[in-house]
């Protein structure tokens, strides 16, 4: 083997053994410490409940911003302290309804109270819809345009069962908002919120959507809630502004936040433009808002009820009880029915129920399917009033002067509290049921000794006073009490 032979086979066995050692090392790997190394990684970091649009930045709100500040309004009222308006003692006719011994409050020093909120432009004439809370008590209602003018407002009307109000003022060629559709709000959603928080003039924060259709037991008895749940800011001042989408459309009014402090706590809350834009237009119409009624009690449906009534699921909205004389007992609805449906869109909990059927008058009709013994059956339920009929409700100046809503009393809640007849206060806003400390809930069973069942009974006799009003009633957990309301004042 000469020279050159040697160092090839050298080379050789040096290359097989590392080519031997690599195997290996790829077979059996020794065990080490794992070290988590620090990796740059390619995407793009995102906020928790901020979603990067397609672009890569955020979406840009200032159209909507720009376009809604200007029709956002500041709502400042003043009002007298509340004092009894009840009748004195001494007044004639007080002992012979309620004896020595009536209900009797002195009358308190009147001081005036300042109050703020947010209000929405939607004409350029003037009107102006706010939260029913923020002017309910007011004597003086003031408003500031974003270009600071300022003009004294008027109440057209009110509904408290939706906290939605319509103010007028006297001006032209103002900015105004278009109503949106709040149907199609999906959730995720960017909106804007615009208001006077604080007193500081046209303040606009954004969040999303995040609920639909929710109901936080704000409103009292009667009331309809399907609020739409927002993660936007909105603190004290901000009631009654916009509530607005992308386009710079209004889809709500602002109206309550959850919060243990006072202050926003990372939940707001909407009435959808749905309800809004029904109630403003009755108030435009007919000074109140007709509410169109199924004539039904009911309940949000859960798993126990859905196995006790053999359905899949739980799904609709239970009928615990048909009112007698209304839509739905007319219609064939019976209890223990399952509402699924109206108008062909599917409804799932109370509210839903509640806010399809408020976008409709007394006389329309509503196309209702149910489930019964598991089978779907639809029916076709003509809207009553609060007096059962089909007609539109105006209400009297001395009616209006109570500033209260009423409604049927049910059977059940007759047997309940052991009464013959009865006529419930649905809501109480300004007026004298308020002044004299009526609250929501309270049955009057007389009105000047004459039985009440119904807000007609109560009408012939408000009508042909014209000094005191006697109400004999009881309250849902049984407490009688008794009221003399001055109608004079």
């Amino acid at each position: 083997m000469n020279a050159k032979q040697l160092f090839s086979t050298f080379a050789i066995a040096i290359i097989s053994a590392f080519v031997g050692v690599m195997t290996y090392s790829l077979v059996k790997q020794p065990e080490v410490k794992t070290v988590q190394v620090p990796v740059q990684v390619e995407h793009a970091a995102q906020y928790a409940s901020l979603p990067v649009a397609p672009q890569g930045g955020y979406p840009d709100l200032t159209f909507s911003a720009e376009k809604s500040v200007h029709a956002v309004v500041h709502v400042t009222t003043k009002a007298k302290s509340s004092a009894s308006n009840q009748m004195m003692p001494n007044h004639p006719l007080f002992e012979f309804f309620f004896g020595p011994r009536g209900f009797y409050q002195e009358p308190q020093q009147q001081q005036p109270v300042m109050g703020s909120g947010s209000g929405v432009i939607l004409s350029s004439d003037g009107f102006i819809v706010t939260n029913n809370h923020v002017i309910d008590k007011a004597d003086e209602i003031e408003v500031t345009l974003n270009d600071k003018r300022t003009f004294k407002a008027v109440k057209v009307g009110a509904d408290p069962t939706t906290d939605i109000a319509l103010l007028k003022i006297d001006a032209s060629d103002l900015p105004y908002l278009r109503y949106g559709n709040s149907d199609e709000l999906r959730i995720g959603e960017w909106v804007l919120a615009v208001g006077n928080p604080f007193n500081l003039n046209s303040t606009v924060t954004a969040g999303i959507v995040s609920a639909k259709s929710r109901s936080i037991q704000i409103l009292g008895q009667m009331s309809i809630e399907a609020f739409i749940q927002t993660d936007a800011a909105v603190n004290p001042g901000n009631s009654g502004g916009a509530l607005v989408n992308t386009r710079g459309e209004l889809v709500g009014i602002n109206t309550a936040i959850a919060s243990r402090t006072g202050s926003f706590s990372g939940y707001s809350f909407a009435v959808p433009v749905s309800i809004v834009e029904k109630v403003v237009n009755d108030l435009m119409e007919f000074g109140e808002v007709q509410r169109g009624l199924i004539g039904v009690n009911i309940r949000e449906m859960d798993n126990e009820l859905a196995a006790e009534l053999k359905m899949d699921r739980a799904r609709g909205v239970y009928v615990a009880e048909v009112i007698e004389g209304g839509g739905a007992a007319a219609a064939g609805i019976r209890a223990r029915d399952v509402i699924t449906s109206i108008n062909g869109e599917a409804v799932n909990t109370v509210p839903q129920l509640q806010e399809r059927v408020s976008r409709f008058r007394p006389g329309d009709n509503l196309q209702v399917e149910v489930i019964r013994d598991g089978k779907r059956k639809p029916f076709t339920v003509t809207l009553r009033n609060i007096h059962g009929s089909t007609d539109v409700v105006v209400t009297s100046a001395k009616m209006a002067a109570l500033g209260a809503g009423f409604e049927r009393l049910s059977d059940s809640e007759k047997q309940r509290l052991r009464i013959r007849n009865g006529l419930k206060v649905s809501s109480v806003g300004s007026g004298k049921f308020r002044e004299a400390g009526i609250k929501e809930g309270y049955i009057i069973t007389q009105a000047n000794r004459v039985p009440i069942n119904s807000e007609e009974d109560l009408k012939k006799v408000v009508e042909v006073l014209n000094e005191g009003l006697f109400l004999t009633g009881i309250y849902p957990n049984g407490q009688v009490a008794y009221y003399a309301i001055n109608l004079q004042d």
